[in-house]
């Protein structure tokens, strides 16, 4: 039993050059919002209700979805940064509308195909307060690289530098909502160097790895490849 958070606040910056008249999560992949085919995605999972974290054009997005919830089975909810709130403030505001006893948070520029109730259940087993999921590459420069011990605990986080191979984070958590993981902060704030990197010094932290298909849409180049990769990877 899980809520799904998205982040659908991002500037699009690098995307500007392509897509430049809606957020990030609106760029059209194959004559859809990319967010339409992440929520297609998720929507098999069942989790009790989708929260969207919103900002930047976020009418743009509320727009889309008083026309277009009707087609789904899920509720779905959503919280509007009046300020940039980073991904830490983003996810704080939004977790004001779950209400499950835990919760997945996704990026809405970022499309990983993982098991998320396997993801879940892995947090829980693990007795974690965070499960990240980990996706294996080669030959990488773009993201930085996750260091797992053994018994599955993420050690470190290691900054963006080329890997012949390794586990990069994949942008998909499972999170314990009763753990007050963000409480105690306020305003704006990284939800990777302010909550993930202290949890992990504390044993805290666990990783889920998973070889599904992975795509990020924050650069043009990998925008492009999103128009074919997509409609091969998710049924609408």
């Amino acid at each position: 039993m899980f809520d799904a958070v998205i982040l659908a606040g991002g500037l699009g910056t690098r995307l500007r050059s392509v897509v430049s008249d809606v957020p990030k999560c609106m760029a059209p992949v194959a004559g859809r919002p990319f967010l339409e085919w992440i929520l297609a995605w998720i929507e098999p999972f069942r989790p009790n209700k989708i929260v969207l974290s919103l900002g930047y054009l976020s009418e743009v997005v509320t727009g889309w979805l008083q026309t277009s919830m009707k087609d789904y089975s899920i509720p779905i909810e959503w919280v509007v940064e009046e300020t940039p709130l980073g991904t830490g403030g983003g996810i704080k505001l939004a977790m004001t509308k779950v209400t499950a006893p835990q919760c997945v948070i996704l990026n809405g520029d970022t499309f990983f195909d993982v098991d998320l109730n396997a993801l879940c259940s892995k947090r829980m087993s693990d007795a974690t307060a965070i499960t990240i999921a980990l996706k294996p590459m080669e030959h990488f420069e773009r993201y930085g690289s996750v260091t797992l011990a053994k018994d599955g605990h993420i050690l470190s986080f290691n900054e963006k530098r080329y890997c012949d191979k390794g586990l990069i984070n994949g942008g998909i958590y499972c999170l314990d909502c009763n753990a007050g993981l963000v409480s105690g902060k306020e305003g704006r704030f990284s939800f990777e160097k302010d909550v993930l990197e202290p949890q992990s010094a504390l044993g805290n932290l666990s990783g889920y790895v998973s070889d599904g298909s992975f795509i990020d849409i924050g650069i043009p180049q990998d925008y492009a490849s999103a128009q074919t990769f997509l409609p091969a990877n998710i049924k609408i």
